[in-house]
């Protein structure tokens, strides 16, 4: 059971953010905005992470490249940075880049739980749509490339601009506002931003929350199947019980065939649902890819619906 809760500072929409370490496991925190849980760390194993929806992550950021090779790992929320902390104690030094709406929420995560000494994590601050949004590096960087970050010591917080999200390995969308995603990170007109920033067999993986009869997440995945050629559903609880709870929903997506379709052991014990090709399109059949104009924030958890 988690103790010692304090308080690590408040959000700029007046949100109060919460830092608890536990009294069982030294060294395991858990960051939470107005009470809801975003991201549990251990400082004294960075690979042993908490929840399910996160050991999937990390197998897939296994299986990018060989192992111990560097991989430019791109994250859109920053959290506690769990799954960074996950790629430097497996790829130690690989470039990454964190796009950050609170830098006094990061900056003072970052004083109390600071990185490994020797991890080369750059912050970007603000919106992520508009970092999205904003031009690319001139000359425009060739597919596989990106301009180096170089290695710093870690710990302290390294500054980044927009232009140094280009060419990106593996992309985690993770841009919770609190409990709720907003429309505007959940586009087509999003997510083709974010495949001009990665390389050109870049893997991004969406987090969402959903339950039956899995309407935004339907959505997400046929949103992601107008960007990108290759697309898979993985998660936790059976996509067709109509009486299945609320729950973490990862769409992953590529220009290049996934390795979490090829290898679906990659997954694990339990091994996840996994849904893709004609599986995939009958679950997603029908429905509306989201735009700019005709989208929608993610399922309220609060919602009664989910009991």
């Amino acid at each position: 059971m988690l103790k010692k809760r304090r308080k690590l500072s408040s959000t700029r929409s007046g949100r109060e953010a919460t830092l608890t370490s536990s009294r069982l496991q030294p060294g395991r925190f858990e960051l939470s905005v107005d009470g809801v849980a975003q991201s549990v760390v251990s400082l004294t194993d960075p690979t042993r992470l908490a929840y399910p929806y996160t050991r999937h992550i990390a197998r897939a950021i296994d299986a990018a490249a060989p192992a111990g090779s560097p991989l430019f790992t791109v994250h859109l929320g920053a959290g506690a940075l769990t799954l960074a902390r996950y790629v430097q104690a497996t790829r130690a030094g690989s470039p990454q880049l964190v796009v950050e709406f609170e830098p006094d929420l990061y900056r003072a995560m970052l004083q109390a739980l600071p990185l490994p000494e020797g991890s080369d994590v750059r912050a970007v601050f603000g919106d992520a749509r508009q970092v999205a949004d904003g031009p690319l590096p001139v000359p425009a960087t060739r597919a596989g490339e990106r301009p180096p970050l170089g290695a710093a010591p870690g710990g302290a917080e390294r500054a980044a601009t927009g232009g140094d999200w280009v060419g990106a390995e593996f992309t985690i969308v993770d841009l919770w506002d609190a409990a709720v995603i907003h429309q505007r990170v959940a586009s087509r007109e999003f997510f083709e931003r974010v495949a001009e920033r990665s390389s050109g067999d870049g893997v991004t993986v969406v987090n969402l929350l959903d339950g039956h009869p899995f309407t935004y997440a339907r959505r997400q995945a046929a949103t992601l199947a107008a960007v990108f050629a290759h697309v898979a559903v993985v998660l936790d609880a059976d996509p067709f019980d109509a009486e299945g709870p609320l729950g973490n929903v990862l769409v992953f997506a590529s220009n290049t065939p996934l390795d979490i379709v090829a290898r679906p052991d990659l997954l694990g014990v339990p091994r996840p649902n996994l849904l893709h090709g004609g599986t995939l399109e009958s679950w997603v059949a029908g429905a509306r890819i989201m735009t700019d104009a005709d989208g929608s924030d993610s399922p309220d958890p609060d919602d009664p619906r989910w009991g």
